[in-house]
């Protein structure tokens, strides 16, 4: 096995690599792809935020394009810690058990799906979308899944930002308890 492995983006292959646990191993490939959707995605947002706004000066905006760095981190960070820190436990040559390793995986799963369960909670009820009003799907008719969404809906938009929180904590939780 490698000693190291130089940044960010060394930890995944690195991770991958020294992890005993298929779950992991999945959590790696999966978070990897995520994670650079996600920054694809904050990266064009910035863009077409500069390119709306190169025109005009002022200080405000300065502070919104700095606001889409800060939010793409917070999404970010929660998502490849889950590899980063077990990278480091390996690299450092401290024991990563199959079960930490399994636990760091099913909680970064479970952070991922929270960002979307967070879109979803801040969907308005109604939104234009090209010059037409849209009314969001109804949770009806949703399965068994229409109690989560019902209560995703229920969630004033403002707070939307609640549920990936509770994931990055599920993430932050599970680490403390299981290491």
């Amino acid at each position: 096995m490698t000693t190291g492995y130089e940044g960010i983006l060394g930890a995944f292959p690195y991770a991958f690599r020294a992890s005993t646990s298929r779950l992991f191993k999945l959590y790696v490939l999966v978070s990897g792809v995520a994670t650079t959707l996600i920054a694809l995605f904050i990266v064009s947002a910035l863009v077409v935020l500069i390119g709306r706004t190169a025109s005009i000066q002022g200080g405000s905006l300065t502070l919104s394009r700095a606001f889409y760095v800060v939010l793409g981190l917070l999404i970010i960070l929660p998502a490849v810690a889950p590899t980063l820190a077990i990278a480091r436990r390996h690299r450092r040559g401290l024991t990563a058990s199959r079960r930490l390793e399994a636990a760091v995986a099913v909680a970064g799963f479970i952070f991922l799906l929270s960002l979307y369960l967070g879109v979803v909670a801040s969907m308005p009820a109604t939104f234009s979308l090209d010059g037409e009003t849209v009314t969001r799907p109804p949770a009806s008719g949703t399965g068994e899944f229409e109690p989560l969404i019902a209560g995703l809906y229920a969630i004033p938009s403002g707070f939307s930002w609640i549920v990936p929180l509770v994931g990055a904590g599920c993430v932050a939780g599970t680490y403390w308890l299981f290491r």
